[in-house]
């Protein structure tokens, strides 16, 4: 269950359920001023999927770029870009999340949201996360989230792996690899990495924390 193959396979159907963005990222970005002394500020979208946050990004900053690994899912971001008006500001790069093509202390604002738990193993996990650390320029922030075992689906207190059916028009299953975790699990990754958390919780059934980067 590669995650590149399994998300170019299910691309463009997945972007067609996934409209709007979540609510918990537009509070996140509400107000968010970034860039410093005049200068172009650069805002991140890890595992972008279609775009749908990274067009949020794309009004808070000069620059935004979205990464994700399915090049099926990039080229629903670019449609997405073009059709909606915010192409010229943003990059869309294939990549992996353990691995940025991102220079160091290059970006002011950013979020992860929704990719985490398709890594594996954890170690895999944790490095994205001190990979975000790396790319966030010193004291900038991000929000990351991730499934958790808080959800109502899943009747376990402890995190754990499991795959998730993603149907097709016709009927085909498309299994995708999940980490499921625990709130506290989630707390202890993030402090395993090189990130600062900041603030830390669930919401609608998801991990998700705000996190800075650590200052110089």
């Amino acid at each position: 269950m590669d995650p590149q193959a399994t998300y170019d396979r299910i691309a463009s159907h997945f972007s067609k359920t996934r409209e709007y963005a979540w609510p918990e990222v537009a509070s996140f970005l509400e107000d968010r001023d970034v860039g410093e002394g005049g200068e172009a500020s650069v805002a991140l979208d890890v595992g972008c999927g279609n775009g749908r946050h990274t067009e949020l990004l794309s009004g808070v900053a000069d620059r935004t770029v979205g990464i994700d690994v399915s090049r099926g899912l990039l080229r629903e971001a670019r449609q997405r870009a073009a059709d909606r008006g915010f192409a010229d500001t943003t990059e869309f790069v294939h990549g992996d999340a353990a691995a940025l093509p991102v220079a160091d202390d290059a970006v002011d604002l950013a979020v992860y949201v929704a990719a985490l738990h398709h890594l594996r193993p954890r170690a895999q996990r944790v490095a994205s996360l001190s990979e975000l650390a790396r790319v966030l320029r010193p004291g900038a922030v991000a929000l990351v989230s991730a499934w958790s075992t808080a959800h109502d689906t899943f009747d376990r207190e402890e995190g754990f792996d499991t795959t998730v059916d993603w149907t097709l028009p016709g009927g085909e299953t498309v299994p995708r690899y999940y980490h499921i975790y625990a709130p506290d699990e989630f707390a202890d990754d993030l402090r395993e990495s090189d990130l600062d958390p900041v603030d830390v919780g669930v919401s609608s059934g998801n991990c998700y924390a705000v996190v800075r980067a650590p200052s110089a």
